[in-house]
C-alpha cells in the first residue's frame, strides 16, 4: 500500500462521515472534537494489541482495517504491540488470567509485529510505526509507577468499572486491577513521545481508553482523543470470530487461507452486509449497490463472496487467493484438482472432511467410510445410478479399483456425491 495524500472516501463523506455511515464509532470523547482532528488535520494515532497468543485472529480485524482506513486517509498510525501489558492482561469477568512466560510472550510480540504488515504502509510522510510498551514500562521502578502513574487514579473511579465490580466477589489480583494504569500511561508515552493524539479500540476497552484520554490530560498534555468501534457479534448468538475448530487465525499455520476464505463465505446473511461495512475497503457507493444486489439475489451469496474475496486478499495475498478459488471450483468439477498445490487441496479436503485410511479399500467402502453415504447398500445405490465421483470422475462400475496412480499428490483422493457434497480421503504411509 502506498500513501502519498490524503485518500478521503470517495462522493459525498468526509472521513469522520464514512466511520460514522460504517458504524465503527460507537462511542467517542465528543464528536465535533473528533471531526476537527479527522476532518481538518493529520493526526497521528495508536491502536494497542496484546500478545496473548501467537497469532492475530479474526476478532482484531475491525482494529487493523480501521487503522489502514485512517492511514489511507492521510494519517499516521503507531500500531502498539503489548510486550508489557500482554504479561499482565486486561481483567476478565470470569476468572483471573494465565500469566504467560515473558519469553513467551516476547515471541508473541515478534510474530504479531511481523502481521500487521499487509495492512499498513511502513514508509511514506505516514508511515506506520510498531511500538512496544517494554520499552519505557520495562524500565520504569515500582515507585515511580506509584508515585507518577499511580498518584493519578482515584480509587474509587477504577472500582466502578464493570470488569472490576464483577471480580471484587471472586476475587481480583493487584495485577489485572492494575492493567488500566499501564494501558494509560501507554497513551501519555506516546503523546510525549511521538505526539500521538488519538487512541482507539473496541468497546470493551472504553473504560481503559477514557482513562488514558484523563492521565495525559492530567499530566499536561493534550488536547488527545478517543473513540472505540463496536463489538463485532454475529445473530446466530454464537462468538464472531470462532468455528467449530475453535478462532480464525490470521497465521495461515493456523488456519489456512482456504479455511478463513470459507469463514467468511459461509457469513449469515444477517450479518454479511454489517461485515462489508466494518471490513470492506470499498466505497460507500459501491457497498450500497452490492447490498441491493444481494438482497435481490441472497442465494448467490454475492456479498459473502466479494467479502471473503477481498479479506483473503488483504490477509494472506492475490496468490493465496488464487489458490483458495481454484481449490473452491476444483472441488466441485470445475477445475482440475492436479493443478492445486498439497497444502491448499489437504486444507480443502480437512474443512469438508477428511478420513484417514491405512489402504485403499473398494469405492463402496470408500464413500461409506468417508461419510457421504450411510451404508454400502447406499454407496453402490449412488453408484449405479451414476452419482458417484473419485477426483471429478464419475464412478460408473461398483467393482471399479482405485489404484495408487488415482492418488492426488500421492496420498488424497476427493470423492463427490452428487454436485454439491464432497469429502476426502488421505491414505496413510
Amino acid at each position: 500500500m502506498t500513501v502519498t495524500d490524503r485518500n478521503l472516501p470517495h462522493g459525498r463523506d468526509s472521513l469522520t462521515d464514512d466511520l460514522l455511515w460504517r458504524g465503527l464509532i460507537q462511542d467517542s470523547t465528543g464528536l465535533d472534537e473528533l471531526r476537527e482532528l479527522l476532518d481538518g488535520r493529520l493526526a497521528t494515532f495508536y491502536v494497542g494489541f496484546d500478545p496473548t497468543a501467537a497469532s492475530l485472529h479474526v476478532g482484531h480485524l475491525m482494529q487493523v482495517t480501521t487503522a489502514r482506513r485512517l492511514q489511507l486517509a492521510g494519517h499516521r498510525p503507531l500500531l502498539l504491540v503489548g510486550g508489557a501489558t500482554g504479561q499482565i492482561g486486561d481483567p476478565k469477568e470470569s476468572a483471573e488470567r494465565t500469566l504467560n512466560p515473558p519469553e513467551v510472550v516476547a515471541g508473541w510480540v515478534q510474530r504479531i509485529h511481523d502481521q500487521l504488515a499487509p495492512f499498513v504502509s511502513y514508509t511514506g510522510a505516514n508511515a506506520a510505526q510498531v511500538v512496544n510498551n517494554l520499552d519505557w514500562t520495562g524500565e520504569m521502578s515500582v515507585v515511580e509507577f506509584l508515585r507518577d502513574v499511580g498518584k493519578h487514579f482515584p480509587v474509587n473511579k477504577m472500582l466502578a468499572r464493570e470488569v472490576v465490580k464483577a471480580r471484587l466477589e471472586s476475587g481480583i489480583s493487584f495485577t489485572e486491577f492494575s492493567y488500566q494504569l499501564l494501558q494509560a500511561n501507554d497513551f501519555f508515552e506516546l503523546h510525549r513521545r511521538h505526539g500521538c493524539q488519538l487512541q482507539y479500540g473496541g468497546s470493551d476497552q472504553w473504560g481503559n481508553i477514557t482513562a488514558g484520554v484523563d492521565y495525559v490530560r492530567r499530566r499536561g498534555g493534550g488536547p488527545v482523543e478517543a473513540f472505540v468501534t463496536p463489538l463485532v457479534t454475529k445473530a446466530d448468538g454464537t462468538k464472531f470470530g470462532k468455528t467449530e475448530g475453535g478462532a480464525v487465525w490470521l497465521d495461515p499455520q493456523m488456519t489456512s487461507p482456504y479455511a478463513f476464505y470459507q469463514f467468511w463465505v459461509n457469513a449469515d446473511d444477517r450479518d454479511v452486509t454489517r461485515y462489508l461495512r466494518y471490513f470492506s475497503f470499498r466505497s460507500r457507493e459501491e457497498l450500497e449497490e452490492l447490498e441491493k444486489a444481494t438482497a435481490e439475489r441472497p442465494q448467490a451469496r454475492l456479498a459473502q463472496r466479494a467479502l471473503a474475496e477481498e479479506l483473503t486478499t488483504l490477509v494472506h495475498g492475490e496468490r493465496e487467493m488464487a489458490q483458495v478459488v481454484a481449490a473452491s471450483q476444483a472441488l466441485f468439477g470445475r477445475g482440475e484438482l492436479s493443478e492445486l498445490s498439497p497444502v491448499t487441496l489437504r486444507a480443502a479436503l480437512t474443512e469438508a472432511g477428511l478420513v484417514h485410511l491405512p489402504e485403499l479399500p473398494d469405492v463402496p467402502t470408500l464413500f461409506k467410510e468417508s461419510g457421504l453415504v450411510p451404508s454400502l447398500k447406499e454407496a453402490r445405490r449412488v453408484i449405479a445410478e451414476g452419482g458417484a465421483y473419485i477426483n471429478n470422475v464419475r464412478v460408473a462400475d461398483v467393482d471399479h479399483v482405485v489404484s495408487p496412480a488415482d492418488l492426488l499428490h500421492g496420498r488424497y483422493l476427493v470423492l463427490r456425491r452428487g454436485k454439491r457434497s464432497f469429502a476426502g480421503v488421505e491414505l496413510q504411509k
